[in-house]
């Protein structure tokens, strides 16, 4: 098969899409398929075997290490060139958009994976857009063969925009990276000097007004733990002033990141317009308790009192409360960090993106489409 990734994002940027299209090319390369990316530029040109057009991109006003991708005929003529099979589009919003016009007029069947939500991050950054945010992004995944959606929350939220071809599509987690295992005691005992017996509750993100961290201060005045939080972006400088007792590691990533997950003793989640939140999944297996907001992805991903504890984001202080519930109970720790290896232990990415593979993608192939219809 012959698969072209048009995406929002790709390397050097590094975040949710970059990561699930890389691991969605990484195993169409392990079975056989042949690859194209698009991606906003600046950028590498190949990505191991596979040919990366760049096309002309923008900085996101206030967020300027974004680029956006700009409407480019150099889309169209790569899919021409290369005659995909099918066109994969990663988050589609901008270039995206380009994508699937490009693949209308060429005649080939198009998947949309649902990841952002747009809306929710245009209101963070104060931006009041949201109704026509939703009005664009329900057009482009009605005109899509198929969307592909993280959670129950995107597919409600996207069905309310009058999509109709939803399809439930996770993410998976790289169980042979993040585990137990990887726990270094020395490390958190490094984190919690300051004060024998706290523990190390930790955030790992971007930094950034659309995951809530301006949320992270109302755990300073929690006794009892010190804040370890990973990750960069444009609200690191804010919260180092907000937090000068937590610890900032800046960005992590591979052995140092699967390290530091483990080391924590609860971790904390602060964004509540989640389609899904990877990072969940990877504190779940790295058997660290989780805390997140009863909202959007996470209330797939934690079974409240037993897999992690779930706060109400629209409540004050619901938060803190609900860290300091965990900091004070061991065995509620103890019990909701084992749960979480064994909640995530199908989740492979292989397995998830041979699912993209064996049944997503040939749906939308045009002999399967007339079969399906009759």
């Amino acid at each position: 098969m012959r698969v072209a990734i048009v995406t929002e994002s790709f390397f050097p940027q590094v975040n949710g899409v970059t990561n699930s299209v890389r691991h969605v090319v990484d195993r169409l390369l392990e079975r056989g398929h042949e690859v194209l990316l698009v991606a906003p530029a600046p950028g590498l040109a190949v990505y191991r075997s596979v040919p990366v057009v760049r096309v002309r991109s923008v900085a996101m006003p206030g967020y300027r290490t974004f680029p956006v991708g700009l409407p480019d005929r150099a889309v169209e003529r790569a899919l021409a060139d290369f005659r995909p099979d099918v066109v994969h589009l990663a988050s589609p919003i901008a270039l995206g958009a380009v994508g699937l016009r490009a693949s209308r007029r060429l005649g080939v069947p198009a998947v949309a994976v649902y990841q952002t939500d747009i809306g929710g991050f245009a209101r963070q950054y104060g931006v009041r857009a949201e109704a026509a945010v939703g009005r664009w992004v329900g057009r482009i995944h009605r005109r899509a063969d198929r969307t592909l959606v993280p959670s129950t929350a995107s597919r409600d939220q996207l069905a309310g925009l009058g999509v109709t071809d939803l399809h439930l599509w996770r993410r998976g987690v790289a169980l042979g990276l993040f585990g137990p295992q990887r726990r270094v005691p020395e490390l958190n005992a490094r984190w919690t000097r300051h004060e024998p017996g706290s523990l190390a509750v930790g955030y790992v993100g971007r930094l950034a007004p659309e995951k809530q961290v301006a949320r992270l201060p109302e755990l300073a005045s929690l006794g009892g733990i010190r804040l370890v939080v990973v990750g960069d972006g444009p609200s690191r400088a804010s919260l180092e002033r907000q937090l000068p007792a937590a610890k900032f590691t800046g960005m992590l990533r591979g052995q140092d990141l699967a390290q530091v997950f483990a080391s924590l003793d609860v971790f904390v989640h602060t964004g509540q317009a989640e389609t899904f939140c990877q990072t969940i999944q990877e504190a779940q297996a790295s058997g660290v308790p989780v805390v997140a907001p009863a909202a959007g992805g996470p209330l797939d991903l934690v079974d409240h009192g037993r897999t992690g504890l779930l706060y109400d984001p629209a409540a004050p202080g619901s938060l803190r409360d609900t860290v300091a519930r965990l900091v004070g109970d061991h065995e509620l720790r103890r019990t909701l960090g084992a749960a979480g290896p064994a909640a995530v232990r199908n989740r492979t990415w292989a397995t998830v993106v041979d699912e993209l593979i064996d049944v997503h993608y040939p749906a939308v192939l045009p002999g399967n489409r007339t079969a399906l219809a009759a």
